[in-house]
């Protein structure tokens, strides 16, 4: 997996205080992106020993939340096997901590994959520049949808997070 960035002490990507991981690889190249350089499935740094050290020390400070997987695209295909290990890693090594996750498919598209019991809030759909309202919380255009995935997991159905 690549990456191109690891944002800390972020307020805009979930709940609270987070560690955001932007990783490298988006195949849906919504007109307008915020992130287009993160396209590029071989853009960016290697995420590597040192990347993953960085995102624990942040973890392991109490005021932080949690972390958000952001790019790019984190269920981009080549991004499914290492960010599920990863979230899997930081839900057993910090269990009190949320993980967020945004991503272009939408929650029926991916809701049977491996790191969806890791997750707790999915922020889903591709951003649609027609559709976009600056007045939403936590996603760009009213076609996403914020979405509480324990709850979601339970329920059977979609259960928006409040």
């Amino acid at each position: 997996m690549r990456y191109h960035n690891i944002t800390k002490d972020d307020m805009l990507n979930g709940d609270g205080l987070r560690v955001v991981l932007w990783v490298a690889g988006c195949t849906h190249h919504c007109k307008e992106c915020q992130n287009p350089v993160t396209w590029d499935i071989n853009g960016g740094l290697e995420f590597d020993e040192s990347a993953k050290k960085e995102i624990f020390d942040e973890l392991d400070k109490s005021y932080i939340s949690g972390i958000t997987f952001s790019g790019g695209d984190p269920l981009h295909p080549a991004n499914r096997q290492p960010v599920y290990e990863l979230a899997k890693e930081i839900k057993e090594k910090f269990p009190q901590k949320t993980i967020w996750l945004y991503s272009g498919f939408e929650w029926e598209e991916i809701k049977d994959l491996p790191i969806v019991p890791y997750l707790d809030v999915m922020v889903d759909g591709r951003f649609q520049l027609e559709l976009l309202d600056t007045q939403l919380h936590w996603k760009g255009s009213s076609n996403q949808r914020v979405i509480d995935v324990q709850a979601t997991l339970k329920k059977g159905e979609v259960v928006l997070h409040a």
